[in-house]
């Protein structure tokens, strides 16, 4: 089964992780530049030359900063800066952006680039150092909720997209650390939040590799969707389960030397409509409701005693636009509380260990 995700993983999305990136480099880059040129007309430098200074300045500090941000403190320091606070990792960021806006500003390197004659008594000098410091802050706490409640949700409370509940057809699949309170009575209460923190952030590899949406953590759970049309290409949440085992697995080692143990995970995948919408006051949450999501959390339940540790429900199957990327074998008609007339599911063909 391990070589068998190994060789199929590509085809969901390996790129998506880059592709993510590179999409979000070019949207700060353009609204830097546009800050840059409205900040500059704010000013009063409304000529070709002063318009060339806004832009070179835009694309000199966001180039590098946003480049830092997301292919190095998004990349190979993101496990040291997710260990750190909300604050403290805003400062840590503060701080190196800091030492790429104060020298850029200082030796007025945009109006060198554009052609225009630099200012020798830096008169301008804090005027652009306090905009470019608060564009930066903004940047960063952005950033810093995107992560903190995911940046769909984000992006759909400020388009207010659900504001009004709707329903949506989702794809939506439950992930379960099995064995998860044996490990707790070992590891005690902070070794397992520690563990289960640890393991959340490489499943999380996989949902973004495979352009899923996670919508919640509960407990040893993570629960994570996936709209029709995302969703049913290349059976995206099918490969987002085996590159999930696959990622534990590569940690494997490591993740043995830390908590002696290595976390297994069972797992459920259902289809359907779903009820979508902002529910609370103090604290606004995106919610989902319906069958769909109680069939898929039972599934899930019903998957502890299946050879191989995952549930699809045969509407979840009927949804995707290609064969499934490994053996499955038809389970029939399970009974499931709270329905009377059961469901339809597969397995994977192959038992993994559970």
């Amino acid at each position: 089964m391990y070589g068998l995700v190994q060789a199929t993983r590509g085809a969901g999305g390996m790129d998506a992780r880059l592709e993510r990136r590179l999409r979000l480099f070019a949207i700060l880059v353009v609204v830097s530049v546009v800050a840059s040129v409205a900040f500059a007309f704010a000013r009063g430098y409304t000529s070709l030359a002063g318009i060339a200074v806004g832009v070179a300045y835009g694309v000199l500090l966001t180039i590098p900063i946003a480049g830092i941000s997301l292919f190095v403190l998004q990349g190979p320091m993101r496990p040291w800066l997710g260990g750190l606070s909300f604050t403290a990792g805003l400062m840590v960021r503060s701080a190196i952006f800091a030492a790429i806006i104060v020298p850029t500003l200082y030796f007025q390197l945009g109006s060198v680039i554009a052609g225009v004659p630099v200012d020798p008594a830096h008169k301008g000098f804090w005027v652009n150092i306090a905009f470019a410091v608060v564009f930066v802050i903004l940047a960063n706490l952005i950033i810093g909720i995107a992560n903190i409640i995911g940046p769909r949700a984000l992006l759909n409370f400020v388009s207010g997209r659900y504001h009004a509940p709707i329903e949506e057809n989702r794809f939506v699949l439950f992930v379960d650390i099995a064995g998860s309170t044996g490990l707790a009575e070992r590891l005690g209460g902070v070794g397992i939040h520690r563990l289960l923190d640890r393991t959340f952030r490489l499943l999380t590899l996989a949902v973004v590799d495979y352009r899923g949406e996670v919508l919640d953590y509960v407990g040893d759970e993570v629960i994570v969707t996936w709209r029709e049309d995302g969703g049913a290409i290349e059976c995206r949440p099918l490969r987002c389960f085996m590159a999930m085992r696959d990622e534990l697995a590569r940690a494997s080692d490591q993740l043995q030397r830390e908590f002696g143990a290595v976390p297994r995970i069972r797992g459920a995948l259902h289809f359907g409509p779903v009820i979508i919408g902002e529910i609370g006051d103090v604290k606004r949450a995106i919610v989902f409701n319906g069958d769909v999501m109680n069939t898929a959390a039972r599934l899930e339940e019903l998957s502890r005693n299946v050879d191989g540790g995952f549930l699809v429900s045969r509407a979840a199957m009927e949804r995707f636009n290609s064969p499934p990327p490994f053996a499955v074998r038809d389970l029939g008609r399970l009974p499931i509380r709270g329905r009377n007339d059961g469901i339809d599911v597969v397995g994977i063909g192959t038992p993994a260990p559970v």
